[in-house]
């Protein structure tokens, strides 16, 4: 699209919301223990900190603040505040940090980032069900943006940095900016669909659903992994050591989890597993 002569400041707000499920199977109380020990630790504040400022370079902006939070039991938050263009330090807020969290005495034990007219936040959320070994690691992730800085483009990075078994994302354009004649834009740049800012090698491992309203600016599309392979799934366990009926028995509770997820309803009986295993 031929960029726009704006009268003013671009004042379109892109939002991606993106959600990702990773799931394990674990047996024994000591294990699902362990497992979400190893989650909280693998995606502490401080890693999903280094992954949010890389989502900031991808996309052009600049750090403002960083806040960030480890939780007990588990979980992690992190925000970061976050700007288009480069702020001069004389105009920052001395209440932002920069990104600089490391020299701050005492550290927090928490983060936020914030950007001068964005801002990117996450959450992450480990559990377990009660009886049947299936473990379920979600991430929330949010990116919102003014000007002409668009979040679509960390999509892959994104899907290349968690172990997403499920992706759930959401993408809206909101407000409107306007032209040197007076016209107002509600959209600034070209999308069909969210799948378009996703590389072909990322998209073929997944079965898609889209849910577009084109005239709304809304669209949201829904990732699905297309095959199973079982060692990737079992925590402590290794598949050449279980029979082939405890092999299909787990890779059955595997496939049923994924896609009560993935079609946000709960199933009275297990769907027989299709495609890799």
């Amino acid at each position: 699209m031929e960029k726009i002569k704006l009268y003013g400041f671009n004042n379109l707000t892109k939002t991606l919301s993106f959600n990702i499920y990773d799931v394990c199977y674990a047996v024994t109380p000591e294990d699902k223990k362990r497992y979400i020990e190893y989650i909280d630790e693998q995606y502490n504040s401080t890693r999903l900190t280094e992954i949010l400022v890389e989502i900031t370079n991808i996309i052009g902006a600049n750090v403002l603040n960083i806040a960030k939070q480890d939780y007990e039991p588990q979980g992690a938050s992190v925000t970061l505040l976050i700007s288009e263009e480069a702020v001069p330090v004389v105009c920052v807020d001395p209440s932002c940090n920069l990104g600089n969290i490391g020299d701050i005495i005492p550290a927090p034990n928490h983060i936020v980032g914030h950007l001068d007219k964005s801002h990117i936040t996450v959450h992450t959320y480990p559990e377990a069900h009660p009886d049947k070994g299936i473990m379920t690691f979600r991430v929330d992730i949010d990116v919102s943006t003014c000007g002409e800085i668009s979040p679509l483009k960390a999509l892959d990075y994104l899907i290349e940095n968690f172990d997403s078994d499920i992706i759930i994302c959401d993408y809206r354009i909101r407000g409107f900016t306007r032209d040197i004649y007076g016209n107002k834009h509600f959209k600034d740049h070209n999308i069909n669909s969210i799948q378009d800012f996703i590389s072909s090698k990322n998209l073929n491992l997944y079965n898609c659903i889209d849910v577009n309203v084109y005239q709304e600016n809304i669209f949201h599309t829904k990732m699905i992994l297309k095959e199973l392979d079982l060692n990737n799934y079992l925590f402590e366990m290794n598949a050449e050591d279980l029979s082939e009926e405890e092999r299909k028995r787990i890779l059955d509770k595997l496939y049923k989890e994924m896609h009560e997820i993935y079609y946000g309803r709960n199933f009275q009986k297990n769907i027989e597993v299709m495609g890799g295993g």
